[in-house]
């Protein structure tokens, strides 16, 4: 049983998707304060907003009600649980929607598919994973694993493979692309 609120019909957020995009992050599942605040890592307690700017993904720190603009700065947003919101630990077990996001994935083709927290990676490529670069690829996507940015994960935080990230796009941006600010 799980702890959340669950869609019967449209996904609890919509996907924020586009081609060209440098980086889709994907996390495990609208948590219940963002379902209720119908904004994704609207929980009190999450980094996600301010590692963005932190390590200069975004030019300045977006409130969460704003998710719909980031693909101006080239990132999109996603979960692999789409019409559940609960804590990972409250998840139903038939909840995640692998075939969605590979087929998004290889549709949309970002340069970067980074996983917000090991359980949404671990889930997705069926193994245990490590943080940081991944051997596989989603379709042409490069695959990075990064600590999760909710406060219930806060005992795992480590914001260096977020900057490696950042590092990752700046220095693997098109040739002739502008810089996205």
């Amino acid at each position: 049983m799980t702890h959340g609120y669950q869609s019967t019909t449209d996904d609890i957020l919509p996907d924020i998707l586009e081609r060209g995009l440098d980086v889709v992050f994907c996390g495990s599942a609208v948590g219940p304060k963002s379902a209720e605040r119908r904004a994704y890592y609207a929980g009190p307690g999450n980094k996600f907003w301010q590692i963005l700017a932190d390590v200069g993904l975004t030019p300045h720190r977006l409130r969460p009600s704003q998710f719909n603009d980031v693909h101006r700065h080239g990132i999109g947003l996603t979960d692999l649980v789409k019409k559940e919101a609960a804590l990972d630990r409250d998840l139903s077990n038939g909840s995640w929607d692998r075939n969605g996001l590979r087929e998004n994935i290889e549709s949309y083709e970002p340069r970067t598919v980074a996983f917000n927290g090991k359980r949404a990676a671990s889930e997705y490529l069926g193994r245990d994973v490590d943080y940081g670069p991944q051997p596989e690829v989603i379709g042409k996507s490069v695959v990075f694993v990064l600590p999760s940015t909710s406060g219930a994960a806060r005992k795992f935080w480590e914001p260096r493979y977020w900057y490696e990230l950042a590092h990752y796009r700046r220095n693997t941006r098109p040739q002739g692309s502008a810089q996205i600010i």
